[in-house]
């Protein structure tokens, strides 16, 4: 819920859209610890505070919480997060020399391609997760055949024990084979 807050640091200004650590959080879809990890990390500042104390935020860090919630996935570290906000505070400064923002454009498409090759290899990994699936599918499927049931299930002449099979809560089967020292 965005409100109007006053802005302690200057007694008599109002923020519009001045959010709680509470609101930004929902906002953004972290916990209170996570917002409060990046700002101790330096990557989050709080625009003020309430007359009781609270943070306050506006709609750019809301923002930054976004980038860095997409930067996560990709496994950016909290230093080269810093460095891409930096670039990225630095381009919104409108009084920017040509130059400057030159410099800044390249640092940017360098950033761009690192999230590329990040993005690739994480693919790559969730190529290789998939096929790990697939083949445990296989390996249910292969063990059905020597099955008398057609759900997999162990013959009725089979001991009790012998399948393998452990019961867990929500009536999933446990993976983990315990298999007896002989």
């Amino acid at each position: 819920m965005s409100t109007i807050r006053r802005d302690e640091s200057h007694p008599g200004l109002i923020r519009r859209n001045a959010l709680q650590i509470g609101e930004v959080a929902e906002r953004v879809g972290l916990s209170l610890r996570t917002v409060r990890y990046y700002e101790e990390a330096g990557l989050l500042v709080p625009t003020g505070r309430t007359p009781g104390g609270f943070r306050l935020y506006d709609d750019d860090a809301v923002d930054r919480l976004l980038l860095i919630k997409r930067m996560k996935p990709l496994g950016f570290t909290l230093e080269e997060m810093r460095s891409l906000l930096t670039v990225r505070d630095e381009l919104a400064d409108p009084g920017l020399t040509a130059q400057r923002r030159v410099e800044l454009r390249e640092r940017l498409r360098t950033w761009a391609v690192l999230a590329e090759q990040k993005l690739a290899a994480l693919r790559e990994q969730a190529g290789v997760a998939e096929d790990f699936v697939v083949g445990l599918h296989g390996d249910v499927e292969r063990s059905r055949a020597g099955s008398d049931d057609p759900h997999g299930q162990p013959s009725q002449s089979a001991q009790p024990g012998q399948s393998g099979q452990q019961g867990l809560p929500g009536g999933h089967q446990n993976p983990v084979d315990h298999q007896q020292a002989p």
